[in-house]
């Protein structure tokens, strides 16, 4: 029997095997070009003051970012930041290299590695950092370091004035090669997650030669749908409460002027930048908004900044810790306190189309119905007849209205005699029925070879706001 032999120390660094992984991240396009841009805005806040001093007050931070889907497909994304400096140059290629300071939006090590991986098989990166006369370029091929087990990488100089300053990422021979309605998609999340940096003046960020921007949706201005006559009130609300344990959340709740369930929904940031809920990703828990045909679930949206939570490693989603429960009775309460309870307000408000909206969907409702009527409604009339007058009686006339927002006549012939059909689209709210019909020649004592039949359909009633609204 051998001796056991004592083991003291393991390796545990990082094989570059590792990096082949990193394809198969669970990234969405937007969220993988938001760790480049990431890096971008993280350097101008660490190096604001000296890019000031060498630019001017009026230096801003710029991001660009192309994309070429032809030839394999290409991404360059460029920032006139500070570039990466010698001091950093190690940390920013080698993977799981957690930086000194986590407290800004670079804190794993990984986004710039990671994201690129994901995206490309090659990618290099070019930079020039503010006060060094050297500008560097290291080149990345993930089938030659595989193959090689390289652990060391190249970098190329060429002498740089100090007051350069720039990094220029390009990726090639594309992973995932964005094309299509990706690329609309792409530009209106990166426009959703960086909305407060874009808002406040720190970056102009360029996708596809486009400056993004975030504009804010119209509010709804309205009285509480409890009090009608009383003063309309701009549904926006402050939102802060705090949980403990260092968690807090913080920011705005408010009711869309024109519901959108696709737009609908919270957004949910992190050191100011978007984390969870971008563009048509809207945080909606059931707990709060119901189901998507709910109200709730169309008009209210808002930007809630959480406190002392963690987040993901590729920054798509928080790490709740069984605090989400807490925080959505918490969010529940806010949202419905006095003087502004916005979760009833969102269920129990009702818009009133205004009359031209009426009056052009009605028309073209009644023109369909129209067409609808002088093909098939004969063969049914004729089916009724067959089967015997009706029980009950029906009006000789409608009851008179000022208020009609389509009228129209159709003729057809059954069985030898006239029918004028006259179809009314009314907006008066006094009338209680949603579908009103008379019929002259029924209540006349002696039948005329032409019968009037009307049928009167009720916009305001609540059926038909419902289920119908004013578009045809």
């Amino acid at each position: 029997m051998s001796k056991s032999q004592s083991l003291h120390k393991v390796n545990i660094r990082p094989s570059v095997s590792v990096l082949s992984v990193l394809k198969h991240l669970n990234y969405k396009p937007w969220f993988a070009l938001a760790e480049f841009v990431d890096n971008a805005i993280q350097s101008f806040f660490n190096n604001e003051k000296q890019l000031r001093a060498v630019a001017g007050k009026n230096y801003k931070l710029r991001v660009e970012i192309e994309i070429n889907p032809d030839a394999g497909g290409q991404i360059i994304v460029r920032d006139n930041a500070a570039g990466i400096a010698l001091a950093d140059f190690p940390r920013a290629f080698r993977p799981a290299d957690i930086p000194p300071d986590r407290s800004g939006l670079c804190e794993f090590g990984m986004g710039m590695k990671s994201a690129a991986f994901w995206y490309a098989s090659k990618w290099s990166v070019r930079t020039s950092a503010l006060g060094e006369s050297v500008a560097r370029q290291v080149n990345l091929d993930i089938n030659s370091i595989l193959a090689d087990k390289l652990e060391d990488l190249g970098v190329v100089e060429r002498p740089a004035k100090p007051e350069e300053h720039f990094t220029e990422l390009v990726l090639t021979d594309l992973h995932q090669n964005p094309i299509g309605r990706t690329l609309g998609k792409i530009q209106e999340h990166l426009s959703s997650i960086y909305r407060v940096y874009l808002r406040d003046g720190t970056l102009e960020l360029v996708f596809k030669g486009e400056s993004l921007s975030y504009p804010t949706p119209p509010i709804l201005n309205a009285p509480y749908f409890k009090t009608p006559n009383a003063k309309a009130v701009s549904w926006r609300k402050d939102i802060d409460f705090d949980f403990g344990d260092g968690l807090r959340a913080h920011g705005f709740a408010a009711l869309f002027e024109v519901a959108s369930t696709a737009r609908a929904g919270f957004a949910l940031f992190r050191r100011n930048r978007l984390i969870e809920g971008s563009s048509d990703e809207g945080y909606r828990p059931h707990a709060i908004f119901g189901n998507p045909n709910d109200y709730t679930f169309q008009r209210v949206f808002g930007e809630l900044h959480l406190e002392g939570f963690e987040v993901s490693h590729t920054k798509d989603g928080f790490r709740w810790h069984d605090n989400e429960d807490a925080f959505l009775q918490l969010l529940q309460e806010e949202l419905d306190s006095e003087p502004m309870p916005v979760l009833k307000q969102a269920e129990g408000h009702r818009v009133r189309p205004k009359a031209e909206d009426f009056v052009k969907g009605a028309e073209k409702a009644n023109q369909r119905t129209t067409e609808t009527i002088q093909k098939c409604v004969p063969q049914v009339i004729q089916k009724q007849h067959e089967l015997g007058p009706e029980t009950k009686p029906v009006p000789a006339a409608l009851p008179q209205t000022q208020q009609t927002a389509s009228t129209r006549e159709i003729e057809v012939d059954v069985n030898g005699i006239k029918w004028l059909i006259r179809i009314e689209l009314s907006t008066d709210p006094a009338i209680g029925e949603w579908l009103s019909v008379s019929d002259v020649a029924k209540n006349s004592a002696k039948p005329k070879d032409r019968r009037l039949l009307c049928l009167r359909l009720s916009l305001t009633h609540p059926f038909m706001q419902q289920y119908c609204g004013t578009t045809a």
